[in-house]
C-alpha cells in the first residue's frame, strides 16, 4: 500500500516531470562522454523498420523518436490547445491579455538577441526560433517545487504564456521549418483529415476510427516534407470536445484522452527524447567554441532576452492600463517567473533538430549544450528570485502569531 501510494504520489506531482527530463538529459551526457558514447551513438543510429508490403518506413531511432514519439506530445498540445481555447483559461479574455503580451515580448526580443549574433551567417540565422521556446512540463515542474512560494495566479499566467508559446511553435515549425512539399503527399493526408471531419460531424465517439485516419495523416505529413508532429496538432483539432460529466463510458474525447496521455507522455515520451537529443561531448570543450555566434546567441536568448521580453512588454501593458499584475504577487515574483520562461529545454532542442538538421544523430552539436545551460541558468535565477521574494506559508503563519 505504502509503495503504490509513493506510486500515486509522483505520477501526479507537478515537479517529477521536471526531474525525470534532467535525470535522463544528465544520463545522455553521461554516456555520451564515457567509454559507452560509441554504443550510445549506436543506440541513436539503429535503423527501425515498419513494412507492409512494398510499403515500408525505415528510419534511424533517433528520427523515429523526433517524427514519432513527439507527435504524440504535440497531439496532446492540441489536446490541451482546443480545450482551453474553447471552455478553459484561454476563452476568457481577461485571463490571457497579459500572457499573450508577455509571451510576445518573450518571443520577439529572444529572437533579436539570436540574431544581433547570427544575422550575418544566412544558416545560423536559421535557428532565430531555438531561444523562443518555453518547456511547459519542465518550468511549471519547478514551480510546482516551490510549493506555497508561488501564488497560484503565478501559475496561471505561467501556464497560459506557455501555451501560447506552444502555439506560436507550431506555427514556425509549420512556416519556417518545412521542407519541399509533395502535393500528392498533402493530398492524401487532405483525405484522412476530411474522414476525421465527417467523424467529428457525425459524433463518432469510438476511438478506432480517428487512430485510423490519423496515422494516414502522420504517414502523409512524414513523406510531404511537412513535419510529421504538426500532423499530432491537427489530428487533435478533430476530437471531440465532450465535457467529462456528459461522457458515455468507453467513448472518446478530448478530456478523456488529455487524462490518458498525459502521463505516457510526461513520463515517457519527453524523457526519452530528452535521453536521445541531450548527448554532447564535453571533452575538448573551450571558451572560444562556446562563445561562438550560434551558442551565445542561444545562451543568451534564452537567459536573457526571454526574461527581459516578457519583463518590458509586460511592464509596458501594465503602465499603460492594459492589464495588472498577477493577483497576491509583487515585481520580483514576477521577475522569477519571467526566468522560469527561459527554460526552453524540449522545445528548444525539437526546434534545433529542425533548424541544424543537416547535423547527424548524435553528433556533439554546440548548440545544445548552450541550450542546456541557458536553460538551466533561466531555472536557477527564477527560483532564488521567487525563494528570496516570497516566503513559505508556515513562515507566513509563524510571522502572524
Amino acid at each position: 500500500m505504502q509503495n503504490q501510494s509513493l506510486a500515486n504520489r509522483l505520477l501526479h506531482n507537478e515537479s517529477t516531470p521536471a526531474i525525470l527530463l534532467i535525470v535522463f538529459a544528465l544520463l545522455a551526457m553521461l554516456l555520451k562522454n564515457s567509454v559507452y558514447a560509441e554504443q550510445y551513438s549506436n543506440f541513436l543510429l539503429l535503423e527501425v523498420e515498419v513494412r507492409a508490403d512494398a510499403f515500408s518506413l525505415k528510419k534511424p531511432l533517433l528520427l523515429w523518436v523526433n517524427d514519432g514519439l513527439m507527435a504524440i506530445f504535440f497531439f496532446l498540445i492540441g489536446l490541451e490547445l482546443k480545450r482551453e481555447l474553447l471552455i478553459g483559461q484561454l476563452s476568457q479574455p481577461k485571463n490571457i491579455v497579459l500572457p499573450i503580451i508577455g509571451a510576445a515580448g518573450g518571443i520577439i526580443v529572444p529572437a533579436a538577441v539570436y540574431l544581433l549574433f547570427n544575422y550575418q551567417n544566412q544558416l545560423s540565422a536559421h535557428g532565430w526560433a531555438i531561444p523562443t521556446a518555453t518547456d511547459i512540463a519542465f518550468s511549471l515542474g519547478i514551480l510546482a517545487l516551490l510549493g506555497t512560494r508561488a501564488p497560484s495566479s503565478l501559475k496561471l499566467f505561467l501556464l497560459t504564456l506557455a501555451i501560447v508559446d506552444d502555439l506560436v511553435g507550431i506555427l514556425v515549425i509549420a512556416v519556417f521549418y518545412t521542407s519541399k512539399l509533395s502535393l500528392l503527399s498533402l493530398a492524401l493526408a487532405s483525405i484522412g483529415l476530411i474522414g476525421m471531419f465527417v467523424l467529428n460531424r457525425l459524433k463518432v465517439k469510438r476511438i478506432a476510427p480517428y487512430v485510423l485516419f490519423g496515422i494516414l495523416v502522420w504517414i502523409c505529413f512524414l513523406k510531404s516534407g511537412v513535419h510529421a508532429t504538426l500532423a499530432g496538432v491537427i489530428n487533435a483539432l478533430f476530437i471531440p470536445l465532450v465535457r467529462s460529466k456528459d461522457e458515455d463510458f468507453g467513448a472518446i474525447s478530448n478530456h478523456r484522452l488529455t487524462s490518458n496521455l498525459h502521463p505516457y507522455v510526461y513520463f515517457l515520451v519527453l524523457p526519452v527524447f530528452a535521453f536521445v537529443n541531450a548527448g554532447v561531448v564535453l571533452e575538448n570543450l573551450s571558451l572560444a567554441n562556446l562563445s561562438a555566434d550560434i551558442p551565445i546567441g542561444i545562451f543568451l536568448g534564452l537567459f536573457v532576452g526571454k526574461p527581459l521580453g516578457v519583463l518590458l512588454f509586460c511592464g509596458m501593458a501594465i503602465l499603460l492600463g492594459l492589464s495588472q499584475l498577477p493577483k497576491h504577487s509583487n515585481w520580483m515574483q514576477f521577475s522569477g517567473v519571467a526566468f522560469l520562461c527561459g527554460i526552453g529545454f524540449t522545445m528548444s532542442l525539437f526546434i534545433a533538430s529542425l533548424a541544424f538538421s543537416e547535423g547527424g544523430a548524435g553528433e556533439a552539436r554546440i548548440d545544445r549544450l548552450a541550450i542546456l545551460l541557458g536553460s538551466g541558468c533561466s531555472a536557477i535565477v527564477g527560483v532564488l528570485l521567487l525563494w528570496l521574494a516570497s516566503p513559505s506559508e508556515k513562515t507566513e503563519n509563524k510571522t502572524e502569531t
